[in-house]
């Protein structure tokens, strides 16, 4: 198994919940949360491989599909939904870091397998990462999280450029990737930490 398959399931996994959570806290039937899930966790991957030009991993790979499908199972057994906001909840706001930052590299990497200059890579690394938000956050009439939450775009736009940066210096290998995910983890945190945001246009 390769760094990127490992992403590819790390991010799976952890927007599958936070499709869930947002499913459970827009309440939706069972329908909807299991659609709202499929689409956070394998949307973004779609619109990636379309652009690249690769076979569909959602469509490819059974193990993208039944990912999605045992962590709704078992998070509506465990019953792990039960608030009625998702934006402080640590628990969200965990596995859709988790989430952001994995899928920042699988873009990232596709991107640079693909032979994507500096900002084909950055936006694949971009549009992997929120894409699959954005389409669920459409769905259910919710403003997509990218357009207001601290720093939530800019953590993907700042992997992808350490990928790349990675692969023109002859550094990539699992390491230094494990290196930019721990980076990516910690640069989301603290940003909600120190409640930083981007500057606004119009105030």
């Amino acid at each position: 198994m390769d760094i990127l398959e490992i992403a590819e399931i790390i991010g799976i996994i952890s927007f599958s919940l936070s499709g869930f959570f947002v499913a459970s806290s827009a309440k939706l039937d069972i329908l909807g949360i299991f659609i709202a899930s499929f689409l956070t966790a394998l949307g973004g991957g779609v619109i990636r491989d379309i652009i690249a030009h690769k076979p569909l991993y959602a469509f490819s790979n059974n193990l993208a599909s039944v990912l999605v499908i045992c962590v709704v199972i078992v998070a509506i057994f465990f019953k792990i939904h039960r608030f009625n906001t998702i934006e402080k909840n640590g628990i969200f706001i965990l596995f859709d870091t988790f989430g952001l930052v994995s899928f920042a590299i699988s873009g990232a990497l596709v991107g640079v397998e693909s032979g994507f200059n500096f900002f084909g890579v950055v936006l694949l690394s971009l549009i992997t990462a929120v894409g699959g938000g954005v389409l669920r956050d459409m769905l259910i009439n919710k403003v997509p999280l990218i357009l207001t939450s601290e720093f939530y775009g800019s953590v993907a736009l700042v992997v992808g450029m350490l990928i790349y940066l990675l692969e023109k210096t002859d550094l990539m290998h699992f390491t230094t990737i494990v290196m930019v995910f721990i980076i990516g983890l910690l640069l989301r945190f603290i940003a909600l930490w120190r409640d930083w945001h981007l500057p606004k246009v119009i105030s």
